[in-house]
């Protein structure tokens, strides 16, 4: 009821000890198309749903390449996302010109995580509405990453963001063991199944609205083109058409004697007792 008297401002605490301002940030990611973010022992996949403003207008880009050995996956407010991907293309190319190597992933996201809390402290700033799937491959091997507006950020072995990304994550998790041994096309399948999950029932994957990222060890980040999505497009539905059908249970179960209540029974013999 008086909600709105605490939700000026990150600097304005509720009554319940809550940052209104934030959470509403959080509530952007949630509004944003779903990006699937997943890797095995070399690769890291990164895999996003692009949703275009209108009919007249195109599909709007949700990977962004940061440096040759990281990209980011996006799911909010797309202009924020810029802001923050250009910070995080500036850190990469200072630390390259001190040290003459690559940033490793997780010092990025170390100072990633102190420029979105800073945020979420000072009032003359609004939460960055955006929430980010963070690819990289270093010396530590390949990492997904996801950060949230309210400055937290954790390390991932399969993650979704993005709207109805809960199926997304349902999918991930029931083939989590399947994914540290698979090769990489196997990968890129698994995360295309688990965006196809956070589709409504008339929508479906196409080269338009899907967007691919990899990069892992000996491979740089690349973003594909639609000819190579349209190739494992199309696996997918072979896999899904050629998938057998489960029976029904009914069917499989054993035929069962009819129960006596159906058919009638036989008359019983009775046996006169023996007296004395």
């Amino acid at each position: 009821m008086f909600r709105n008297q605490y939700d000026s401002d990150v600097t304005v605490w509720s009554p319940q000890g809550r940052l209104h301002q934030v959470e509403y940030a959080m509530e952007a990611v949630k509004l944003g198309s779903a990006t699937v973010g997943l890797k095995n022992k070399t690769h890291a996949v990164l895999i996003a749903l692009k949703r275009a403003s209108s009919e007249l207008s195109a599909h709007q880009k949700k990977i962004f390449p940061i440096d040759k050995h990281m990209g980011i996956s996006i799911s909010g407010l797309t202009a924020d996302a810029r802001m923050l991907s250009r910070y995080m293309r500036t850190e990469c190319l200072n630390y390259k010109y001190s040290h003459d190597d690559l940033l490793p992933v997780s010092r990025l996201l170390a100072s990633l995580g102190n420029k979105l809390q800073t945020c979420t402290q000072r009032y003359d700033r609004r939460p960055y509405g955006v929430g980010l799937l963070i690819a990289g491959y270093d010396d530590q091997g390949p990492h997904i990453y996801q950060t949230c507006p309210s400055s937290n950020y954790f390390d991932c072995k399969a993650m979704a963001i993005g709207a109805r990304s809960q199926s997304a994550r349902t999918y991930l998790e029931k083939h989590l063991n399947e994914l540290l041994s698979c090769d990489l096309d196997e990968l890129i399948k698994h995360g295309l199944c688990a965006l196809r999950d956070t589709l409504p029932n008339e929508v479906d994957l196409s080269v338009k609205n899907v967007s691919i990222a990899i990069v892992g060890k000996s491979t740089d980040f690349k973003i594909f083109n639609e000819d190579e999505i349209s190739v494992y497009l199309s696996q997918i539905e072979d896999d899904k058409r050629n998938k057998p059908t489960e029976p029904d249970v009914e069917d499989s179960k054993p035929p069962q004697p009819p129960s006596s209540e159906e058919t009638p029974q036989d008359p019983q013999v009775t046996v006169a007792m023996d007296t004395d």
